[in-house]
């Protein structure tokens, strides 16, 4: 690049055929022709899409699901007029309404859930450019020629190779930026645009998902859509307590993968057991499948305490921030991995590794920043080889006649239960286990029905260590706890995808559940894995990931197996599919995105309305986020929303303030256009919400099957879909749903089980027969070209 400074500008320039003065000279970026590929067609109208671009098809969307709130807070505490009442009509120092402050925290939510994704997969592939190099290919193998169709969708762009996904990289920071700056005082002043905003802030968390997930599977060699990917070992009964052992605890792959390479280098992989909690645990299984994986994020203080962990390594995000007085407890070493979470611990990273070790190992320092992932794996690794001897003689957790002596001094005052997020009957497990009854302790512990918040701890008045006194008892009593999960396979096949686009789109297949998210649980992960298994019976796909995937593997049939055991990994019919980690969600969208191309020829590259348009009214997928909590969650939610496919979360879910619901009294909302006849044609509800909240397991099962009608729907596919409404409705309701005229189109699609029961409900209601849309769209009849 050339330079030209004020000092050295030149004032006048002449030659035999060229004479200026007082000329500047500016030179940009340059351009290297080796960046991303456009394709030869011709791009779609919203590449690169800024903050107001999507706008219009928000407000589409906006209009059929109006945000319903629930205000978790009325009040507005953002800045120093605050604070501001904002109930009964009132308005806040800045003007500020209720419904524009509660769709503010939705899109602050939504930018922070955003972020956490972002920055993880800026700071992934950078390390893994300077690891390989940043023309390393993005090489998925012979199976998978759309590696990374959400990029294409949104950059306009095929990424070839690791350099390639800096463009999209720089963008999506770009629009991030532009969105938190929508939350300050005095910006964004109406409910509708903050939502809006949320949706892109959704959007830009799917892209950096994407961007980090194939980054890995790339030059980390992943598995690349593998159905058959390994089984591996999940629980925390299947970590071998005899050796030294390490905990990874977190969301990025780099540190583990640091341990896992100097265990293979210097051949210690039989001496060093390597285990993860959360998602980082199924990036590393996915990276070595003798790692092993402990479980979801409810498992982490009950581990912790547990003191089997020698040296725990955290990375980022979902990382309890009382980590380090939680490891001091029991001695164990502690090593902090990345910017996000430094721990007010030393900067090591520069420093020798033996003398790293050596401060660890003889208690110098509370614990260690170390931001270079090689050397995380040889100071973790020569840690927990050296202390776990000495830490054998710890007692880490209290015996069970001291349990019983301990719970004797509850005073029964019920503060655990107040205190506890699902109200759950600790005392009264607490008073029987001063009996000697531990019935009700093993009742919490399993599937995580406590999730061990430590809630209950904090407010106890004689401070009894109730999550200690629980681990041991599970411990003790639970003997099995070991189960397995399939390693994440990362993007579904093109091919798998030219298999099953007809069925999904006609209905055949009657729809792909995705259930992701983390572990805050109404009643247990079991609620999860039940769900799941009640969808593959019904011929679904399912499709899972992250804290989700895991909850599902510590479940057993009738037969003793687990889901994974049971069910293949193809995406496909009956088929139970785990794509990995949270930032492998991207894979969920992206499979559906495929279907619009492959099965319906929809051209990618800065098409993003027509394909979103094509998903909400034809591909019948519907997400689950049973366990949400994280600000991730929000955002990951909010994204697939724009996407066009609905979501369900548990009851906790109202929490994030806002949902999307139809409203099924107001026909002319459901009105579609059929692009193929030139007609608006009477639609209905489908999907009719966009994100719901369920009270439980029952009404959940039966609110996801409805999501999955799609206006697409040929007379067999909708028979099938509302046969399983229907059933799922009568199992557990008891009745035939009463709004199940609506859904009715032609007596072709009445269920041939309940064809007598259905015509009598048509008979009360008056109900006509209507027409069947060729081409269903919200779109505007001026898009028709580009459908072709």
């Amino acid at each position: 690049m050339i330079t030209v400074t004020p000092k050295n500008k030149p004032k006048e320039f002449k030659n035999d055929f060229w004479k200026s003065k007082n000329f500047k000279v500016s030179i940009g970026e340059i351009v290297d022709k080796k960046g991303m590929d456009t394709p030869s067609e011709s791009v779609g109208p919203t590449p690169k899409p800024d903050v107001t671009a999507l706008r219009s098809w928000d407000m589409k969307l906006l209009e059929k699901y109006g945000p319903f709130y629930a205000p978790f807070c009325d009040m507005c505490c953002l800045c120093t007029y605050g604070k501001c009442d904002l109930t009964a009509g009132k308005k806040g120092a800045c003007g500020i309404d209720i419904e524009a402050q509660q769709a503010r925290m939705v899109l602050l939510a939504c930018c922070i859930g955003a972020a956490a994704h972002s920055a993880h997969a800026r700071h992934l592939l950078e390390y893994l450019i300077e690891k390989k190099g940043k023309d390393f290919p993005l090489d998925f193998g012979m199976n998978i020629d759309i590696e990374a169709p959400i990029i294409r969708t949104v950059i306009g762009k095929i990424p070839k190779t690791l350099g390639d996904l800096r463009e999209a990289m720089d963008y999506m920071e770009e629009q991030n930026l532009h969105l938190l700056s929508a939350c300050h005082t005095g910006q964004e002043g109406k409910s509708v645009d903050f939502e809006s905003k949320a949706f892109h802030a959704g959007l830009m968390d799917t892209l950096g998902m994407e961007i980090g997930d194939i980054a890995q599977i790339a030059a980390l060699n992943l598995p690349k859509g593998d159905a058959d990917a390994p089984l591996v070992e999940l629980g925390m009964g299947s970590i071998n307590k005899d050796k030294p052992v390490v905990l990874c605890i977190g969301h990025n792959v780099a540190p583990g993968a640091g341990i896992v390479d100097y265990l293979e280098d210097e051949e210690l992989e039989d001496e060093v057991e390597v285990c993860g909690i959360c998602c980082a645990a199924l990036d590393i299984t996915r990276y070595n499948k003798n790692a092993k994986v402990v479980g979801p994020i409810s498992k982490q203080l009950k581990f912790v305490r547990s003191g089997v962990a020698d040296v725990i390594v955290v990375d980022e995000q979902c990382v309890r921030t009382d980590i380090l007085e939680e490891a001091k407890k029991n001695k164990a070493a502690v090593i902090a991995t990345t910017d996000k979470i430094c721990l007010g611990l030393p900067d090591m990273t520069n420093e020798d590794a033996d003398k790293i070790v050596s401060q660890l190992v003889n208690e110098e320092i509370e614990g260690a920043l170390i931001l270079n992932p090689d050397k995380v794996g040889e100071v973790a690794t020569r840690v927990a080889m050296k202390i776990a001897k000495d830490r054998e003689a710890l007692k880490l957790l209290p015996d069970l006649d001291e349990i019983i002596e301990m719970a004797k001094e509850c005073t029964e005052c019920g503060w655990c239960q107040r205190v506890c997020p699902n109200s759950q009957p600790m005392m009264e497990a607490v008073v029987a286990a001063g009996k000697g009854d531990f019935s009700n302790f093993v009742d919490l512990y399993e599937y995580d029905v406590c999730y061990a918040c430590g809630r209950c701890e904090q407010e106890c008045e004689r401070d009894l260590p109730l999550i200690s006194m629980l681990t041991k008892v599970g411990e003790h009593y639970v003997k099995d706890e070991k189960y397995n999960v399939r390693a994440g396979r990362g993007p579904v096949q093109d091919v798998e995808i030219r298999r099953v686009g007809a069925p999904i789109v006609l209905g055949d297949i009657p729809g792909v559940i995705a259930f992701v998210g983390c572990s805050n649980y109404p009643e247990g992960g079991e609620d999860v894995a039940k769900m799941a298994e009640e969808f593959l019976e019904r011929n679904y796909i399912v499709v899972t990931s992250g804290c989700g995937a895991m909850s599902i593997g510590e479940y057993r049939d009738e037969e003793g197996k687990t889901l994974y055991e049971k069910y293949s990994g193809d995406f496909d019919a009956r088929g139970l599919v785990n794509v990995g980690s949270c930032v492998s969600n991207s894979h969920i969208a992206g499979a559906c995105i495929k279907i619009a191309n492959i099965f319906a020829k929809k051209p990618l590259e800065g098409n993003f309305e027509e394909i979103a348009d094509y998903i909400l009214n034809r591909v019948g997928a519907c997400g689950v986020a049973w366990g949400a909590y994280s600000q991730k969650a929000a955002s990951i939610a909010t994204g697939v929303n724009r996407w066009g496919i609905p979501v369900v979360i548990g009851p906790h879910g109202s929490k994030y303030r806002r949902l999307f619901l139809g409203r099924t009294d107001k026909k002319e909302k459901w009105n579609l256009n059929d692009l193929r006849s030139g007609e608006v044609i009477e639609g209905e509800p489908a999907p009719e919400h966009l994100l719901y909240a369920a009270e439980n397991r029952g009404e959940a099962t039966v609110m996801i099957a409805k999501l999955c009608i799609r206006p697409n729907d040929t007379s067999k596919g909708r028979q099938i879909k509302l046969n399983q409404y229907i059933d799922l409705h009568r199992k557990y309701f008891g009745t035939i749903p009463d709004d199940i005229s609506r859904f009715i189109r032609n007596e072709k699609d009445i269920p041939i089980t309940y064809k007598k029961d259905v015509r009598n409900m048509l008979e009360e209601v008056g109900w006509e027969p209507r027409a069947l849309p060729q081409e269903p769209s919200t779109m505007a009849f001026r898009e028709k070209a580009r459908g072709k």
